[in-house]
């Protein structure tokens, strides 16, 4: 066997391979000899059938197939050993169809050749890195909201911007009055949340009401006609609620209102977990801890930003072969269209840039995606899942179970796996370069992040 490579363009080149039948034959005994043990042949039993009639019946397959795997293995061989640097996967160069009455061929393989970079990755490289100042304000948000969210319902006084209301709905005629005929819409026990309403003016009819007063309202309005929502708060079928737009009468019987929670140990355990918190003191610095947690993955993502316009402007004159980049997605992809693939090639090539020179920072830092990282990144993303609904302080064994199951999804892990990689990379990248890192306020910070917008404003 000979194979060779040569340089064919500025980002290309070309694997040659020549064979003689001395490198396959070997091959094609092995695999007809496979195929007379494993399977039945009609006027044989099995396993007893001759080399000679296995090469009669299936000689020609078995030898194109030979012949595919000893070229195939020994081109990605030359790349291993050589360490040939390309992008994608080796491509014919031709498309022919070999005449197996032969004994030796020649194949060619194009190659993408991984640009040449000269990368610099070291402490003479400043990157800012921007965290958000935690600010007094922040503090008596979050602070405020968390006292809401762990307060109780009680009964009230007076309707106020988060109270429920309960009593009766009762439909009006054109006149006003309240409709006594079998048609009419009545609601003996009805409940409704103003401040869920899609309409304001309406929600503010029920603000600062008090048990006995009657309201009168257009649930078609509050609902912005959407009869799901409509047929709940009626108790009505959706086909019914579709032709409802009348007045309708709400009779107070009860208030409930939100009492924001104390601070008090119960509600610092049910707020951090148990025993995590024990005073105000403590509790301040747990608060703002929980503020700059939720704040820094903004600063990350800045930095990754900033990170990839910097490699992007830096990096971006690569060079890369077009013509086999077009080849290789159109073989990757059955479904793309030649056609389509070139009017929007110049819009695809700096996300196809993007991921040579991550993969450059990736090969030259080290990165490695393991297991455990696909695991941590899976539990992270239930934790946010979780949170969403109000689950702060699950336990570690439900949200890892849970960090489990969305990796089980292929597709998915898939995903993961990429986000995981590019992270990895950029936290390497941060390791090594210097970080110039600045504290600024929410609105520096913004500015920052989407100045073209501040531009537009002024």
């Amino acid at each position: 066997m000979e194979i060779k490579f040569e340089k064919t363009g500025d980002a290309r080149g070309l694997i040659s391979v020549n064979i003689t039948e001395e490198d396959y034959a070997a091959k094609v005994t092995e695999k007809l000899k496979e195929i007379g043990k494993k399977h039945t042949i009609p006027g044989f039993r099995k396993g007893h059938i001759s080399l000679p009639e296995l090469r009669k019946r299936f000689g020609r397959d078995v030898k194109s197939e030979a012949i595919n795997d000893v070229v195939i293995n020994a081109v990605f061989d030359y790349i291993r050993d050589n360490n040939l640097k390309i992008l994608g996967n080796p491509m014919p160069a031709e498309s022919k169809e070999i005449d197996l009455k032969q004994t030796d061929y020649s194949f060619s393989y194009d190659v993408a050749l991984w640009p040449e970079m000269n990368m610099t990755l070291d402490k003479s490289v400043t990157l800012p890195f921007y965290k958000i100042e935690v600010s007094d304000e922040m503090m008596a948000e979050q602070d405020k909201n968390l006292c809401e969210r762990f307060g109780a319902q009680v009964p009230g006084e007076e309707v106020d911007a988060k109270a429920v209301v309960k009593g009766s709905i009762m439909e009006l005629g054109e006149d006003g009055a309240v409709r006594t005929d079998e048609n009419a819409i009545q609601v003996v026990s009805g409940i409704v949340a103003p401040f869920l309403f899609k309409s304001k003016e309406e929600a503010d009819k029920f603000i600062g009401k008090h048990v006995n007063d009657k309201v009168v309202f257009n649930p078609f309005k509050a609902a912005d006609g959407q009869t799901a929502e409509l047929a709940s708060m009626l108790n009505i079928d959706k086909e019914k609620a579709a032709d409802v737009k009348a007045d309708f009468e709400f009779a107070i019987s009860e208030i409930i209102v939100l009492k924001p929670a104390e601070h008090n140990q119960d509600y610092f355990d049910d707020v951090f977990g148990k025993d995590k918190v024990h005073n105000e003191e403590e509790y301040k610095t747990a608060l703002s801890n929980m503020i700059a947690a939720s704040l820094a993955p903004n600063s990350f993502q800045m930095f990754n930003r900033d990170a990839h316009d910097y490699l992007m402007k830096t990096y971006g004159d690569i060079k890369l072969d077009d013509e086999l980049l077009k080849r290789w997605i159109l073989l990757q992809d059955k479904n793309a269209d030649a056609k389509e693939l070139d009017e929007h090639f110049e819009e695809m090539l700096p996300g196809i840039k993007w991921e040579v020179i991550s993969g450059e920072v990736a090969n030259k830092l080290g990165v490695k995606v393991e297991e455990a990282d696909l695991q941590a990144r899976a539990t992270f993303i239930a934790r946010q899942q979780l949170q969403q609904y109000g689950m702060y302080n699950m336990d570690e064994e439900t949200v890892a179970d849970m960090g489990k199951r969305i990796l089980a999804d292929k597709n998915y892990r898939g995903h993961i796996a990429q986000e995981v990689e590019e992270l990895k990379t950029f936290d390497a990248l941060r390791n090594v370069i210097t970080v110039d890192e600045k504290t600024v306020s929410l609105d520096e910070f913004r500015k920052l992040a989407n100045p073209e917008a501040e531009n537009n404003a002024e």
